[in-house]
């Protein structure tokens, strides 16, 4: 089956979730902000509503006041405008300040930090229309529609629990303060807040579920794709096969190399050999330097006997140290005694004891 056909029921690796990450695809729910956004405007709203009230009466008594013809020019506009825009952003900052460090705060508790540049990079596969077609009508398109449908719902039903009560004292505000009208609507608000972020908390909680749930569908991968991602990160087999034998046959011609200064060639005698070696002068214990079955059985004793290396048939002894001892590796000790009856027929055969 064709890649491109196969279906992606397998849980994507962690490669593929990091690669992701960098992509800028994470698992984010926007009505998870939204909560924690109007939870801490309505916070900062509530504790600094005196500091609000003060400040925009204050604005309000400073713009209306004439105490004097003034004349209208340029630089006056201009230093109004400064006055009044510094006097408004003074008195909305405590509530923007809460609202910027909780929205930023709750999309790294949901995404960690994350600065990806591939996410704002200008792909222009976006601009085709049959694409952009087919997502108006997908499932996640239909997802949001429903949920814009919801919230608004929830919030015109919550707005309207909320002052259904509340209309006869509306029509008599009139003839109120303007104070004591300002925190009437404060309390009004701050009611219809609190309604509907208990019903948004609701929605928010499905939402991240859901959003969740489609981040998984999204990245899942087929089984092709898995084990393709396995043969790139542990490499190749054919090609791993290939060193193995490459570094085989390296070790082999090593091993061949050191058959001439053996003491020794250890057989059994058809199927095994084994090359020991023993330097009292450099060497506590003897040494195998080379070992081989079949075939390489049979060179490493043809190699001996052109070097004349003294070759001894000892079938238990052979069997041992083809099973037990490595190339390179020094003689155990459950073996010394046996070794040591060979190396000594060796040196009595050399004349060297």
């Amino acid at each position: 089956m064709a890649e491109g056909l196969q279906e992606k029921t397998e849980k994507a690796t962690e490669k593929k979730r990091r690669e992701t990450r960098q992509e800028g695809q994470v698992v984010k729910s926007v009505e998870v902000v939204s909560v924690f956004v109007l939870l801490a405007g309505l916070l900062a709203l509530y504790f600094s509503g005196e500091y609000v009230y003060t400040n925009l009466t204050g604005l309000m008594k400073d713009l209306f006041r004439f105490e004097s013809v003034f004349n209208l020019n340029d630089q006056y506009i201009i230093n109004l405008l400064v006055r009044v825009l510094s006097k408004f952003i003074l008195t909305v900052l405590p509530v923007l300040a809460a609202v910027f460090l909780i929205a930023f705060a709750i999309n790294i508790v949901q995404v960690g930090f994350l600065i990806s540049f591939k996410a704002i990079k200008p792909k222009f596969s976006k601009l085709n229309p049959i694409t952009g077609f087919t997502k108006l009508f997908s499932l996640k398109s239909l997802v949001e529609a429903l949920k814009s449908i919801l919230k608004l719902i929830t919030v015109g039903g919550v707005a309207y629990y909320c002052i259904k009560d509340e209309v006869n004292i509306i029509s008599h505000l009139y003839d109120r303060s303007v104070g004591d009208i300002f925190l009437y609507i404060l309390n009004i608000s701050f009611k219809i807040f609190i309604w509907v972020m208990i019903v948004m908390m609701v929605i928010a909680i499905f939402d991240y579920i859901y959003q969740k749930w489609q981040f998984e569908q999204q990245i899942k991968m087929t089984k092709e794709e898995v084990k393709e991602e396995r043969k790139q990160m542990e490499g190749d087999p054919k090609i791993k096969a290939k060193i193995r034998s490459i570094q085989l046959e390296t070790a082999r011609k090593r091993m061949m190399q050191d058959i001439p200064d053996a003491d020794v060639i250890v057989t059994n005698p058809t199927h095994l050999s084994v090359a020991v070696k023993y330097d009292a002068a450099v060497m506590n214990v003897p040494k195998v330097v080379a070992k081989g079955a079949g075939v390489v059985a049979e060179k490493i004793k043809k190699i001996a006997k052109e070097n004349n290396v003294p070759v001894v048939e000892n079938k238990e002894l052979a069997r041992n140290l083809y099973s037990t001892v490595e190339v390179g590796a020094n003689i155990p000790s459950e073996l010394f005694q046996a070794v040591a009856q060979v190396l000594a027929y060796v040196y009595k055969l050399k004349g060297k004891i």
